[in-house]
C-alpha cells in the first residue's frame, strides 16, 4: 500500500479516526493535508504529524468551492462530523436537522466540491448502526444508511474516481474522554465482551482499511464494516 508522493486530504484529521488515517497515509509516503474547522486543533495536529494543516468546514459550501478552486488531490478521506443522538421523541428537531446537515450534507457538499485526480478516491465514514439499529439512535442509523447509499451513487457518477465508505463500530477516540475513567473503562470492557472480535477498535484499525481503499484500484461503491463483528453480534 504505497502512496509515495500522492496528495491526500484528510478532513477531520485533527483528532480521532481522521488523525489515525493521516498518520498512516503519511507513513505510506503520501503528501498529507489535514483539515478541520478548529484552527487551534489543526495547528496542533499538523505540527505533531509534520504535515500541512488547513482550517475548513464541510458545512460551508462556498469555502469548500474556494479551497478546491486551485488544487486537486489523489485521495480524499472524510471523517469530519458532529452529531447528537437521542430517541426520536426526545431529540430536538433542530439537533436532528443539525446532525444530518453535519454528517450527511457535509459529505455531500464535500463530494460536490472536491477535485480528485483520475483514478483517485473519495472515502466517507458511516457507522454500523446503518444495519444494526438500536433504540435511541434511529437518527444516527438513518444518517449512516444515507451515506452508504450516497457512496454507491457517487461511485457511478464520479468514475473513474473511486468512492467507498468505511462503517466503524465502537472506536477508542478522544470523543469518549468526557466520561470518567471508570465509566469509560466499563463501557469499553463491556463492549469487548459482547463483540466476536473480543475487543473494541482503534483509529489504527480504521486506517488500515482507509489505506486499502485508496491503494486498491478495483474497489469502488463499497461499504466495508470495521466493527469487530458488531453488525452480527
Amino acid at each position: 500500500m504505497d502512496l509515495t508522493d500522492q496528495k491526500v486530504l484528510v478532513l477531520g484529521g485533527s483528532s480521532g479516526i481522521g488523525f489515525g488515517v493521516a498518520q498512516a497515509v503519511r507513513a505510506a509516503g503520501a503528501k498529507v493535508t489535514i483539515a478541520s474547522r478548529s484552527a487551534e486543533k489543526v495547528e496542533a495536529a499538523a505540527n505533531k504529524l509534520g504535515c500541512e494543516g488547513v482550517t475548513l468546514d464541510t458545512g460551508d459550501a462556498d469555502a469548500l468551492e474556494s479551497f478546491f478552486a486551485d488544487r486537486a488531490f489523489g485521495h480524499v478521506f472524510c471523517s469530519a462530523a458532529s452529531t447528537k443522538v437521542a430517541a426520536v421523541r426526545e431529540l430536538p428537531l433542530e439537533d436532528a436537522y443539525g446532525s444530518f446537515d453535519s454528517k450527511f450534507w457535509g459529505a455531500y457538499r464535500l463530494a460536490r466540491a472536491a477535485r480528485i485526480e483520475e483514478g483517485g478516491s473519495l472515502t466517507l465514514v458511516s457507522g454500523f448502526l446503518s444495519v444494526r439499529p438500536k433504540p435511541g439512535a434511529a437518527i444516527q442509523g438513518a444518517i449512516n444508511a444515507g451515506l452508504e447509499g450516497l457512496t454507491r451513487g457517487l461511485a457511478l457518477e464520479f468514475a473513474p474516481v473511486r468512492v467507498n465508505c468505511i462503517s466503524p463500530g465502537l472506536i477508542k477516540t478522544e470523543m469518549y474522554d468526557r466520561l470518567d475513567g471508570d465509566g469509560r473503562k466499563a463501557m469499553f470492557d463491556g463492549a469487548a465482551e459482547r463483540l466476536p472480535a473480543g475487543r473494541v477498535g482503534t483509529p489504527e484499525n480504521i486506517a488500515v482499511q482507509a489505506l486499502a481503499l485508496m491503494a486498491n484500484p478495483y474497489m469502488t461503491g463499497t461499504t466495508v464494516f470495521i466493527d469487530g463483528g458488531g453488525a452480527i453480534a
